[in-house]
């Protein structure tokens, strides 16, 4: 059962943060420079993501609209679902932060991983993780507009406009400018990958300061989060068997079948936790809890199923090339790209 590596840096930045807390300039300076680092990585997303790719996947729309719709339609709804469970299981602040781990888009680099390990449609896997990436840009706010309304930080129209400036904009750029820094970003992209995690890491220690000087912590008790984990779970298995299940019944092939489970039933930590901290600001932390703990449980979920699916007697035939680095990619930078 792997154990991401960074999810341990982001929990030693958690501890960091309950310890040692920005306050007064350090917190405002630690929030300038959550921003600009926020604009930057949504600047290098747009940059990497090749619209070329996605669109050339067009031709297999019913997939790629199956994995949008687990994403951006189930998903939510099972969100939803979870209302029923405050104040017994959850509390409003756990249930918002799983509400908003439902919005987010999916992941790509450990979707691509997990197919190739698998055996599944790489080349679909792409295609469906860029897609979600490019709909969740828009797609994310709107719905974090319409289901979470008043709660976490607030949703306005200056939290609108943030969201324009902080990642609509940046990201828009980066697209633009593909054409002439692509291949940089190309060449470049193990050291800007430690950029993205420094800006990630970043991100939550300004969250989860904010978060501490305003003793928000002391509303979260470990009976709570053992509730917030058992219904994680059950929100991944229920994932897991509708895109596998499912994907056999709108009659799909075993390796569209593995794209549909492992690009419809994961949820990225890079791209929820920078847009949860400009949705709801100081109660951010509390928001992203519920992402950073699915996030572990799907990687060590996906990793089992996906060696068990590689051994399957369909899977015998012809074989996909695994990417160099696939496994490693899949439990160590999961949380770069998805």
């Amino acid at each position: 059962m792997p154990i991401d590596p960074y999810i341990l840096l982001l929990l030693a930045t958690v501890g960091l943060a309950a310890l040692f807390p920005a306050r007064g300039t350090g917190a405002e300076v630690a929030s300038g420079a959550s921003t600009a680092a926020i604009a930057l990585l949504f600047f290098l997303y747009g940059a990497r993501l090749s619209t070329r790719e996605a669109l050339d996947g067009l031709r297999h729309w019913r997939l790629h609209a199956t994995v949008l719709a687990c994403t951006f339609v189930v998903f939510p709804l099972l969100g939803l679902a979870s209302r029923g469970l405050v104040p017994v299981i959850l509390t409003d602040p756990l249930q918002q932060g799983l509400l908003f781990l439902t919005l987010v888009p999916s992941t790509v680099q450990s979707s691509i991983a997990f197919t190739s390990m698998a055996r599944g449609n790489v080349p679909a896997a792409i295609c469906a993780g860029s897609f979600s990436s490019l709909v969740g840009i828009i797609a994310t706010p709107l719905l974090a507009a319409s289901l979470l309304g008043g709660s976490g930080g607030g949703f306005s129209a200056d939290a609108l406009l943030r969201i324009v400036l902080q990642l609509l904009v940046p990201f828009l750029a980066g697209q633009l400018l593909r054409r002439w820094i692509g291949g940089f970003v190309t060449r470049h992209k193990k050291v800007l990958a430690l950029v993205d995690r420094g800006s990630i890491l970043l991100v939550v220690y300004t969250a989860f300061s904010q978060g501490m000087v305003q003793g928000i912590w002391h509303r979260v008790s470990p009976l709570r989060l053992g509730g917030l984990l058992a219904v994680e779970a059950v929100i991944l298995a229920v994932m897991l068997l509708l895109t596998w299940y499912g994907g056999k019944a709108l009659g799909f092939g075993r390796e569209d079948r593995i794209t549909l489970q492992f690009a419809g039933s994961k949820k990225s930590l890079a791209a929820g936790l920078p847009m949860a901290s400009v949705l709801f600001g100081a109660q951010a932390s509390l928001a992203v809890l519920p992402l950073m703990l699915f996030h572990q449980m799907q990687l060590m979920v996906c990793a089992v199923i996906a060696k068990r699916r590689s051994h399957d007697p369909g899977a015998g035939g012809v074989s996909v090339p695994e990417p160099a680095g696939a496994s490693r990619t899949a439990v160590g930078t999961g949380t770069r790209s998805g």
